[in-house]
């Protein structure tokens, strides 16, 4: 993909995408601002992409959703208001101050009692949860160290049931670094593309990626 699709005529086409499918409310839109005051990084989906979490998690009837990568709560308020009745997200967070921000965050938006954050790095865990809750997760979403996905990835299988969707952002690109660079040059992208590859090839998920903000990669377990 071209360098000017990171900027110029594909910012645009985000910012036009964010405008038309991204509504989203005055809790959410101060969400990162705030976020930044408190020292954390200015990393989140877009608003859009928020939205098509939603949708997803709905779409699925989803009552137990994993998040990889809590940071400040934005991804995560966008899959609790997806749950259905009774259901729960768990969100993975190995950062203190992140974890901390994030449930004050969910208790704002009023779905503190349908998350859990669960302190702890994403690989360890989701290992323990995939022990735990095999075949009992209806979305799994990886937005958290990229390097680290093709270790996620087998757990994450493992945790889905038949019918449920591994989702998972920048798997096209993501601030310094971009699909179409050659292998080698950047870690995050050679575990996106490999991730992207494996998932592709494997025949237990019908798969595809969504070219959103910086690239969406969906996969429903058969």
């Amino acid at each position: 993909m071209p360098t000017e699709m990171t900027n110029g005529r594909w910012r645009h086409t985000c910012d036009y995408l964010d405008s038309i499918f991204g509504r989203q409310d005055e809790h959410l839109a101060g969400l990162m601002p705030r976020a930044i005051e408190a020292g954390i990084p200015d990393i989140a989906v877009s608003a859009s992409v928020g939205r098509m979490l939603l949708a997803l998690a709905r779409l699925v009837d989803a009552k137990l959703i994993v998040e990889v990568g809590t940071l400040a709560g934005y991804s995560g308020i966008w899959l609790a208001r997806g749950l259905a009745a009774g259901g729960k997200l768990l969100t993975v967070e190995p950062n203190e101050l992140h974890a901390g921000f994030a449930e004050t965050m969910f208790g704002e938006a009023g779905v503190s009692d349908l998350v859990e954050v669960v302190r702890g790095y994403g690989t360890p865990v989701l290992e323990q949860m995939a022990g735990e809750r095999a075949g009992e997760v209806d979305v799994v979403f990886l937005d958290a160290i990229k390097s680290e996905y093709p270790d996620y990835l087998p757990h994450a299988k493992k945790l889905l049931r038949p019918g449920g969707l591994l989702v998972a952002d920048n798997m096209l690109g993501g601030g310094d670094w971009w699909i179409d660079a050659a292998e080698g040059e950047h870690a995050s992208r050679d575990a996106a593309d490999r991730v992207n590859r494996l998932v592709a090839a494997d025949e237990e998920f019908e798969s595809f990626c969504v070219p959103l903000r910086e690239g969406v990669m969906v996969a429903r377990k058969r």
